[in-house]
């Protein structure tokens, strides 16, 4: 099966991000200088056997140019099966989750649980592989409690994933310490495939110390939280002028497609980001977190950003 091909030299692509990488915040992010964006991790057990639970999480922008569908699992055949499914028909490329740290995953044997378990993983990896002629990438980090980076990533490229990303921490770590960029670089040179790079990239200095790592392309997660007009920036491309109308649009794109009660409790993190760090807001931020109507906290949002 012949596979399409993905350009990844140079890019600067958003995380996947639980409870985070939703529909509005992608299409910002692409707005603002994404070249790619990753979906919210997907179970391919629930896409499978109850596909109405995971259907609001497969929505895709206009905006988004790459578009990257997260899987999760460790079942074979079902994520292979999974693939084919009308839910993921929208997205150009297909991601297999090796390196979720939640309790309630690893338990389960999938995420950072195949870091364990490199036979399963690779059986993974051969599956999906053959069951699409999309791109398929694979993202993990360091090792469950120590670095088997470099072991796992060769294992990647000879089970036919086509790309990989390593966050540079162990499962062990969560997301404490600081990521290991020398780790990177030695995973970098130790495969044939394209590497991006994730962790701790939240301004110029430390795109340029990740970029410098010898990645193709580079990974924010939690530094475009609150800014999803970072790689514009890392670009030195023009910047919103409006900051409250990049949230406005945020909430406009997610009423589309959600219900005001849900939205509601979800978006408080998403407007706490957004005034992260600006000073005398903290009586605002209060209000924020406890706001029972969107159209008050974008007041709120309104007041502080203008």
């Amino acid at each position: 099966m012949l596979k399409n091909q993905l350009n990844l030299k140079d890019y600067i692509v958003l995380a996947p991000m639980a409870g985070v990488s939703d529909v509005g915040f992608r299409a910002l992010a692409s707005k603002y200088g994404a070249d790619a964006t990753w979906s919210e991790m997907l179970s391919c057990r629930a896409m499978m056997h109850n596909p109405k639970k995971t259907e609001f999480m497969t929505i895709c922008a206009k905006e988004e140019k790459e578009k990257i569908a997260q899987i999760f699992g460790h079942e074979p055949e079902i994520m292979a099966s999974s693939l084919s499914l009308e839910l993921l028909k929208d997205y150009d490329v297909f991601d297999i989750n090796m390196g979720c740290p939640a309790p309630k995953i690893v338990k389960n044997g999938e995420g950072s649980a195949l870091m364990k378990n490199l036979p399963l993983a690779s059986k993974i990896i051969s599956s999906c592989a053959k069951a699409t002629d999309k791109p398929l990438g694979v993202k993990f980090r360091l090792g469950f409690d120590n670095d088997i980076s470099r072991e796992f990533g060769r294992m990647c490229e000879e089970s036919g994933a086509d790309f990989i990303t390593l966050h540079a921490r162990t499962t062990a770590m969560g997301y404490s310490g600081r990521a290991d960029y020398e780790a990177i670089a030695k995973l970098k040179a130790s495969v044939k495939i394209p590497v991006i790079g994730n962790g701790d990239v939240v301004d110029k200095t430390s795109f340029d110390n990740m970029k410098a790592t010898g990645v193709d392309s580079v990974m924010i997660g939690r530094g475009a939280c609150g800014r999803p007009w970072i790689f514009d920036e890392l670009k030195n491309n023009p910047l919103p002028k409006d900051k409250f109308e990049v949230v406005r649009r945020h909430v406009e794109i997610l009423r589309q497609h959600y219900e005001e009660k849900w939205l509601t409790m979800y978006l408080r993190k998403h407007f706490l980001w957004y005034v992260y760090g600006i000073e005398g807001a903290a009586e605002k931020r209060l209000q924020l977190a406890t706001s029972e109507s969107i159209d008050k906290s974008l007041q709120i949002l309104k007041d502080i950003l203008k």
